[in-house]
């Protein structure tokens, strides 16, 4: 039997559990490469006993998995970002940047292995500038657009200037990341025409954002109490762009809601919320939960009237958008809440960009039964058509394989061109109703 050609994946986080929308769209990735063209080995940081509790979870994503040891962020952490404002470097690669983790990443590319892919793009700077084996980027944003929209909420003249140098920084870093591979993996047609565009990425190609459908199954929106029901809201809350959308749901969302639907409450699901915005909830005396971290968001969603997602900062592709839609819960979602993915307005969610319009979208599904289940299986009979996982990871290993055809056939003297769809910048034919 012919040996597969070895696939090194190299994240700069441990992927389980999967708590955070980058570690499920890799996971589902992952997943379906398994058994597949490529021995897979998995390379990232963990932490003393973190690969023996996942045993289970980690074979089922990879042939091989090696760590390096997980830098603990201690004490001192906080001051250590603080310096990384300093570094040329943004502050989100350069926490990145290890020396382990650079070793581990030398050690396995001397041990061998035909191609490398790395997951999101300042993980590149854990990989030599001069990669021998085919290369690939997942990008899971645009990053340096992030940093942009938050300058834009920025609520004071020191925080605009720091994230303006941030900005700066991530363009340069970016630009120049994205150059130094074969092929450059977006997760939205609108991401890569950007990197085409914008820094000149020679082959980017796209890939449509996924969700497990037997893990997320189909419930019908369950009826509220009279003047009122849940919202519910699924996400890390130590990302920046989360505690934000919270914020802005809660300080200029939330007053119209709660005045026309006394009897609504909001549940907010993920991982180390900020305390200060726990306190602000329970001062103010709302109606409103923190979970921190659960093992399983689906009850919360089950039980739930509306899925808010009042994101003002981001990019890339929401999951949670796709998770929600699969489970049967009604979405409001900003537009940058959705953007990137392809989805029609009034038929598979509803969208609002002011307070205002957003309360007034909320009330709308507390009010209307009709509407909501409407919503929902229209909404989950689209994800079952187009965004199935595995259907997903097939579309990344067909890219994995032309990358190392082209790369070899560079290797070999010939032409070395992007393939067809990358060169033509052609998006897939965009998915009907």
């Amino acid at each position: 039997m012919t040996a597969r050609p070895r696939l090194l994946f190299i994240s700069p986080q441990f992927l389980f559990p999967t708590d955070a929308g980058g570690k499920i769209r890799t996971t589902n990735v992952l997943r379906g490469l398994k058994g597949g063209s490529f021995e897979i080995t998995l390379l990232s940081p963990a932490r003393p006993g973190q690969p023996e509790r996942h045993a289970d979870e980690l074979a089922a994503v990879c042939d091989r998995f090696v760590d390096w040891p997980f830098r603990r962020q201690g004490r001192w952490f906080g001051l250590r970002r603080l310096s990384y404002l300093l570094s040329s470097l943004p502050v989100a690669v350069a926490c990145d940047r290890s020396a382990a983790g650079l070793a581990a990443v030398r050690a396995e590319l001397a041990r061998g292995c035909d191609l490398v892919v790395t997951d999101f793009a300042h993980a590149a700077v854990l990989t030599p500038e001069d990669l021998a084996p085919a290369s690939l980027l997942f990008t899971h944003n645009v990053e340096a657009e992030i940093f942009a929209r938050h300058v834009d909420v920025a609520g004071n003249s020191v925080s605009r200037a720091v994230w303006r140098d941030q900005w700066r920084k991530m363009v340069r870093f970016e630009r120049a990341a994205l150059r130094r591979f074969d092929t450059v993996i977006a997760v939205s047609e609108r991401d890569a025409e950007h990197f085409r565009q914008a820094y000149g990425s020679p082959v980017v190609e796209a890939i449509p954002t996924a969700v497990d459908l037997d893990f997320f199954g189909f419930r019908a929106p369950p009826p509220g109490p009279p003047g009122g029901g849940t919202i519910v809201f699924t996400g890390s809350m130590n990302w920046a762009a989360n505690i934000d959308g919270i914020e802005f749901f809660m300080d200029a969302i939330w007053p119209t809601v709660a005045r026309a639907a006394p009897a609504a409450n909001v549940v907010v699901v993920g991982r180390d919320p900020p305390a200060h915005l726990v306190e602000r909830a329970r001062r103010r005396g709302l109606p409103w939960t923190f979970t921190g971290f659960v093992d399983d968001i689906r009850p919360h969603v089950h039980a739930a009237q509306v899925y808010a997602i009042p994101l003002r900062v981001g990019g890339g592709t929401r999951i949670k958008v796709y998770e929600a839609m699969a489970m049967g819960c009604p979405v409001v979602s900003t537009t940058i809440g959705v953007e990137g993915l392809p989805l029609d307005e009034g038929q598979h969610y509803l969208r609002a960009d002011t307070a205002d319009g957003f309360a007034a979208e909320v009330l709308r599904l507390l009010a209307d039964a009709a509407l909501s289940e409407r919503l929902a299986t229209t909404a989950r009979s689209y994800v079952e058509r187009h965004f199935s996982a595995p259907g997903v990871a097939r579309i990344f290993e067909e890219i994995c394989e032309r990358t190392l055809a082209r790369h070899r056939l560079s290797a070999a003297g010939g032409a070395a061109g992007p393939s067809a769809p990358a060169a033509a910048g052609a998006a897939r034919p965009r998915p009907g109703p």
